[in-house]
């Protein structure tokens, strides 16, 4: 996250907003220990600099709430992987050869991701696969997080949450490629079931896997 010009308090707010969505001055101010006065000028500041922004939501007959969200210039402090040019020579290639070829190109390269991966993870128990998988994501810039839900029949289920898609213009632009991933996910765990429950480009702040064991 380039964001050497930010104090560790704005830097946390920004991280907190990619994860949540969205938050009220309250919310974050009882989030980071911080007074209303305090939270409401960084939230100024950040506003200022463009990185976040606010729309006002009505209840009742008092005064409005506002909920703060980061504006695509605060989600693009996120690693994003130069994904500007991997964009225009994916738009080359199509013109070149074709959409069908290129199509099949991304098809090709998710499997190499996804041998890549296997190799990486090796063999382990569930729960030490999908930690290291997670890790990996971390590592590549999806700010990735595991979490596991208990069962009532004992059957292992894990979360994998993804708050930044290092590749989200790319997908934008080529969303098969968000196919390919899910097939790729559902491949180096062959032994569960990959079911995509959240998805940035429907609009959501968050891509979603849960994982479950067969």
């Amino acid at each position: 996250m380039a964001t050497t010009s930010l104090t560790a308090t704005k830097q946390n707010i920004l991280e907190y907003l990619l994860k949540q969505g969205q938050a009220t001055a309250q919310q974050l101010a009882k989030a980071f220990d911080l007074s209303s006065q305090a939270i409401r000028r960084h939230l100024g500041e950040l506003e200022a600099e463009g990185l976040i922004a606010h729309d006002a939501r009505q209840k009742g007959m008092g005064r409005p709430k506002y909920q703060y969200q980061l504006s695509a210039k605060g989600r693009g402090l996120f690693p994003h992987r130069y994904e500007e040019f991997a964009v225009s020579f994916l738009d080359t290639l199509a013109e070149t050869v074709g959409k069908e070829r290129v199509g099949k190109v991304l098809a090709k390269q998710w499997q190499k991701k996804a041998q890549d991966y296997r190799d990486r993870i090796g063999n382990g128990t569930l729960q030490e696969r999908v930690a290291r998988l997670v890790q990996l994501r971390q590592e590549e810039g999806y700010m990735a997080e595991l979490h596991q839900i208990e069962t009532e029949d004992d059957q292992q289920q894990f979360v994998l949450t993804e708050y930044n898609c290092a590749i989200s213009e790319v997908a934008e632009s080529y969303p098969s490629i968000c196919g390919h991933e899910l097939e790729m996910f559902a491949g180096i765990l062959p032994d569960c079931q990959v079911e995509r429950n959240h998805w940035l480009n429907n609009g959501e702040h968050l891509c979603g896997y849960l994982i479950k064991a067969k």
